[in-house]
C-alpha cells in the first residue's frame, strides 16, 4: 500500500494504537482473501490467524468503516484526476450473480438472466467507483430495490445532480430520485438502431461490474449474509482505487 493510499485509509484504522495485531497486516489479509476467494480458515500463514482477520472484518462491516474507506479512496483518486471530490452525475444498474450452494439467506432466482442468486445494485461515478451499493435476491425488481442506493446519499454524495439509469428502474426509483432533488435520466437509443448498443456514459458501470471479475471473491457470491457481501464490492473497489493512486 503506497503513500497516497495509506494516508486516505489510516484515519478510519488507529495503527498508532499498540495492539497485538498490525492493523495494516490485517487490512493487507482482507485484500487478500477478496482477491483470491480462499476460505477464512485457509488464510495465507504470513498474514495474521484468520479468526482475528475475520473479526476485524466483521467489525468494519458493522461500524461502516469500510465503507468511510471507500468514500476517502474515491475522493482522493477524483482529486487527483482534476475533478471536484465528489460527483455531480450518478450511474445506478444492478448485475445478477450466483450464490454459493448451502447459502439460504437473500436467494432468489432472476427470471430474465436465469440465475439463482442475489442482485447487486451498484451506483457509481463516472470513474466507475462505487458510491453506493446494495445486495439482495435476485427475484426483486429493480426499481423498488434500487431505492436503498438512495439511503444517506446528501451525506455521501453532497454535489450530485442527476442519475441515469435503464428503464427498469423507471416508477418507484425515479421517483424516489426526484424526491431527493435529484433528476432522473434513462439513456434512448437511436431509431432504427438494432442490436446491442452502447448507452452513453452507462457503459461506465458496465466496466465496473466487469472489474468485479478480477476478484474470485466477487465472482459468485460466496457470502453467508448481504451484509458481508456489500462489504466485499467495496474492498473490490478499495483495491483498484488504491492500486490506481499508489502505481
Amino acid at each position: 500500500m503506497g503513500s497516497y493510499g495509506g494516508r486516505a485509509i489510516k484515519p478510519f484504522v488507529n495503527w498508532q494504537r499498540k495492539r497485538e495485531l498490525d492493523l495494516r497486516d490485517v487490512f493487507d489479509a482482507i485484500l487478500w482473501i477478496t482477491r483470491t476467494r480462499a476460505q477464512w480458515r485457509n488464510l495465507d500463514s504470513q498474514f495474521p490467524d484468520w479468526s482475528a482477520v475475520y473479526y476485524y472484518f466483521r467489525k468494519w462491516t458493522r461500524n461502516k468503516t469500510l465503507e468511510k474507506m471507500t468514500i476517502a479512496v474515491n475522493i482522493v483518486e477524483r482529486i487527483e484526476q482534476g475533478r471536484s471530490p465528489t460527483p455531480s452525475l450518478g450511474l445506478a444498474d444492478s448485475q445478477s450473480v450466483k450464490l454459493a450452494p448451502m447459502m439460504v439467506k437473500g436467494r432468489g432466482i432472476d427470471g430474465n438472466k436465469q440465475v439463482n442468486g442475489r442482485k447487486r445494485h451498484l451506483l457509481v461515478d463516472v470513474l466507475g467507483r462505487i458510491w453506493r451499493r446494495h445486495v439482495y435476491a435476485a427475484n426483486g425488481h429493480d426499481s423498488p430495490a434500487g431505492v436503498n442506493l438512495l439511503k444517506e446519499i446528501k451525506t455521501l454524495m453532497p454535489t450530485l445532480k442527476k442519475i441515469i439509469a435503464d428503464k427498469s428502474y423507471r416508477g418507484t426509483f425515479a421517483r424516489a430520485v426526484e424526491e431527493e432533488k435529484l433528476s432522473f435520466e434513462t439513456p434512448m437509443r437511436e431509431e432504427g438502431r438494432k442490436g446491442f448498443v452502447v448507452e452513453a456514459k452507462r457503459w461506465v458501470v458496465e466496466r465496473t461490474f466487469a472489474g468485479l471479475n478480477f476478484f474470485r471473491r466477487t465472482v459468485v457470491d460466496y457470502e453467508r449474509t448481504t451484509e458481508s457481501a456489500q462489504s466485499f464490492l467495496l474492498i473490490a473497489n478499495i483495491s483498484i482505487v488504491l492500486w490506481r493512486i499508489d502505481c
